[in-house]
């Protein structure tokens, strides 16, 4: 199957792939959606609310049915859920349909960008280093098994970032690189 022309972005919570999914879109004059927010826009509720409600495992079931809709799509940015690599069907969608971009950032980088985001349910717990620790060890090998390519974001700008995904980009001859032709 050909690869749709599309980016997902895939990695922790806190790794930037919202902020750079948004300003790459930009860039690529491409569409950027977010996983998380369109599974909030289709209910009508939060995601803790989803959590409370149904538990992981139904916003999972969730999750799975809005990547198999937007990997669908053509010239879309995608930025997936942290935990969005943890279904086959999701890793599969996401390598047959696009790049996957793996946005990695250290446990300290991530706690300091999710220290105060009331939005993270996973992260509502009397240690979250030692969550993120947990779920980095799960989700890292399956971030790299997905990913067409790693970027680390440590204490890089949004610019560099981007710079570096359109120049890799350039490199595997993908139809977006021709915004750094131009």
């Amino acid at each position: 199957m050909a690869k749709h022309d599309n980016l997902f972005l895939v990695g922790p919570m806190g790794a930037g792939k919202t902020t750079i999914g948004r300003q790459l879109a930009n860039v690529l004059q491409w569409e950027f959606k977010d996983s998380d927010h369109e599974i909030v826009r289709r209910t009508g509720a939060s995601i803790p609310l989803i959590f409370d409600i149904e538990g992981e495992d139904g916003f999972r079931k969730r999750e799975r049915d809005v990547i198999a809709d937007l990997t669908e799509e053509n010239n879309l940015v995608l930025a997936t859920g942290g935990g969005a690599v943890l279904y086959e069907e999701n890793r599969r969608h996401l390598h047959e349909r696009g790049v996957v971009i793996y946005l990695f950032a250290s446990i300290d980088q991530l706690l300091k960008r999710t220290a105060r985001d009331r939005n993270r349910p996973l992260l509502q717990t009397a240690d979250p280093r030692a969550k993120l620790e947990e779920l980095m060890s799960v989700r890292d090998p399956l971030y790299r098994e997905v990913a067409d390519m790693v970027l680390y974001t440590d204490d890089r700008s949004v610019r560099s970032v981007i710079k570096e995904i359109l120049i890799r980009l350039d490199e595997m001859n993908h139809p977006s690189a021709n915004v750094t032709r131009n």
